[in-house]
């Protein structure tokens, strides 16, 4: 193990704006609580989950491992509070990552329901800890238990090849993980998103259905339909200033400079450019979305949208004369 450096030091941030604090976390580390009547949800500050206790058992959506054994905790705390059995019968998959789906494997033998390209990955990753679902589908699918009704949709991908969008008509609430980090920016490259313009169109596809509560699968609150609004404003404030960046950035300076190390010349350029436009929004969200002000944050996901622009749009590309 090695020992803390006591001489490093650490930079200071801004104070994290109120909306970015969700409630205080129990003696075990969870919060659990009523979303909707027997809608329920679980959080550690950091990940999220939901599950519905009916007459007929337990749908669990989503088994983030930091969370962990807590699942069942709350599942047993908050059944026992609306006399309903706790057995987890149905377990749906949002998606394949593990950091969403990495403790599946202590509910044991359960139903577990997910997109068909959820299963194929699954298969093909052949982790134990998350048992590929038996139940699949492509476009949609709806799940009633005990009286409760989900609808399961796939709008192509988005953060992942097989993120899909759950829908609790019922409830009044849209469960969308890895897309809007609610009262946060996202993090690293954009929550990490494998496919750039899908996630920009896929807070639009959320606000096309009928919901008041949102369940975006991370940090320790839940959000509306403001939040999702104020992401939206956020992520089109570094597309306009992507644009912005590649039209007024000289790249002729950094080529010059290095010469036949064109890697070096691209990436001095490509830096100069993605500074340039990450740096007017952090300053704009700062006090307004938690951890704007934390520069590889907002500078890696303006990177990535500012390669999608380039790559996936055409923008800013210059033809040889």
């Amino acid at each position: 193990m090695s020992i803390p450096d006591s001489t490093a030091t650490f930079p200071e941030y801004a104070p994290l704006p109120e909306s970015a604090l969700g409630p205080e976390l129990n003696a075990d580390g969870y919060y659990a609580g009523r979303v909707q009547d027997n809608l329920f949800w679980v959080t550690d500050g950091t990940y999220q989950s939901a599950f519905l206790a009916t007459p007929d058992g337990v749908v669990l959506f989503d088994a983030p491992p930091t969370i962990g054994n807590n699942l069942r905790r709350a599942v047993d705390e908050l059944t026992a509070a609306e006399n309903l059995p706790n057995t987890v019968t149905h377990l749906v998959y949002s998606h394949h990552h593990a950091d969403h789906a990495g403790a599946s494997y202590l509910f044991g033998d359960v139903v577990r329901i997910g997109h068909a390209e959820t299963r194929r990955l699954l298969q093909r990753d052949n982790d134990r800890a998350r048992p590929a679902p038996e139940v699949t589908f492509e476009d949609s699918y709806t799940l009633e238990v005990g009286g409760s009704r989900v609808e399961l949709a796939y709008h192509g991908p988005n953060h992942s090849p097989d993120n899909v969008y759950i829908h609790f008509p019922d409830h009044d609430t849209m469960m969308l993980i890895d897309v809007v980090n609610v009262g946060w920016v996202p993090i690293y490259n954009l929550n990490l998103s494998e496919d750039v313009p899908g996630y920009l169109d896929a807070p639009d596809r959320a606000l096309e259905y009928s919901w008041t509560h949102y369940v975006g699968g991370h940090l320790g609150r839940l959000g509306t339909r403001d939040d999702v609004t104020l992401h939206q404003r956020y992520i089109a404030d570094i597309v306009d200033s992507s644009h912005a960046a590649l039209g007024s950035v000289d790249p002729t300076p950094y080529f010059a400079r290095y010469g036949a190390n064109a890697w070096a010349g691209v990436a001095g350029y490509l830096d100069a450019v993605t500074d340039a436009a990450a740096a007017p929004v952090i300053e704009k969200y700062t006090g307004v979305l938690g951890a704007a002000d934390v520069p590889a944050l907002t500078t890696t996901t303006t990177f990535s949208i500012l390669q999608s622009i380039r790559l996936d749009l055409g923008g800013g590309s210059q033809v040889h004369p």
